[in-house]
């Protein structure tokens, strides 16, 4: 999904693309040593098992960081040496870097489900320290992707129409700190005349598009991230016999119970949103009593596969 940052951010993220692009590959992903015999490297091992249930132990600073599940179906503890770090039903290895010269283990751990990523649980141990970890999660849906830089680690969110947060960074020495703030943006100077459905994995794309930035800003007000959020996990759009096209979605973890509807009609340059919450009964934007009659036909048919 395509989302504008503030331009100090994006120079930012310019600075910090080689270092990210050099360390996001696991040692798994690099090239082996030209010799007769396997590579003897635990982390590639652990890599490459990530991929079943049962996941190797990972070597690290003189212990081992284990993947368990004492219980069927239970939660994965992320452990070292037997001290619990942290547990959730998804836990996977990410990679191992450097970060102030210190050697920093990053772990995937999440609850899993639709469109929601997993928090990232940093693990350090300071020169002549015990094992140290802490968990990054901006919200119910986990963190951002890692970049990596020689110094510091960087969170940059993925923002909802409407949406500001915060950027963070962790190093070594300072812990986890704010970077910067960052707000949701269009793209400056786009028009109706712009709009590519096509071109959309989401219908959520269309709010990069400025002008239906603004009109979505006019008819939902404060609602419009709670209404971004319910179409967030939904696919391509779908037109109607008058050339408008529109999409559902739902909002993660609560489909059938939250559920949104968007429908776009670039020729008039109206917007159409309705949402259904737990009552079941949809709310319109603008009023369902104004919507024509191949769109409110539309929402009927989402509304009839939804149940």
């Amino acid at each position: 999904m395509t989302r504008s940052l503030l331009a100090g951010v994006c120079g930012l993220a310019l600075l910090l693309a080689p270092a990210a692009f050099a360390q996001t590959q696991t040692p798994a992903a690099q090239p082996a040593p030209a010799t007769d015999q396997p590579a003897a490297d635990p982390a590639a091992n652990a890599a490459d098992a990530a991929a079943d249930d049962k996941q190797a132990p990972v070597p690290f600073e003189g212990g081992q960081l284990t993947i368990t599940q004492p219980q069927q179906d239970g939660e994965k503890v992320l452990a070292y040496d037997g001290q619990q770090l942290a547990s959730n039903y998804d836990v996977f290895f990410d990679k191992i870097v450097e970060v102030g010269g210190v050697k920093v283990a990053l772990f995937d751990v999440g609850d899993g489900g639709n469109q929601c990523g997993p928090a990232t649980v940093i693990i350090w141990k300071p020169e002549g320290g015990t094992i140290q970890s802490t968990k990054v999660e901006q919200d119910e849906c986990g963190a951002p992707p890692t970049a990596v830089s020689d110094s510091a680690i960087y969170f940059v969110p993925y923002l909802l129409p409407g949406e500001e947060k915060p950027a963070l960074q962790w190093s070594p020495t300072d812990g986890l700190t704010i970077s910067g703030n960052l707000t949701y943006m269009p793209e400056p100077g786009t028009d109706w005349k712009d709009i590519n459905p096509e071109k959309y994995q989401n219908i959520i794309d269309a709010f990069h598009n400025e002008a239906v930035y603004k009109e979505a800003e006019t008819l939902l007000g404060k609602d419009m991230t709670d209404m971004a959020t319910s179409l967030l996990v939904g696919g391509g759009t779908e037109k109607t016999a008058s050339g408008a096209f529109y999409a559902t979605g739902c909002v993660p973890h609560d489909c059938g119970g939250n559920d949104g509807f968007m429908a776009v009609d670039p020729a008039k340059q109206k917007l159409y949103f309705a949402r259904r919450g737990d009552d079941g009964q949809p709310k319109g934007w603008p009023a369902l009593a104004t919507w024509p009659a191949d769109i409110k036909a539309a929402l009927d048919k989402a509304q009839g596969a939804a149940n």
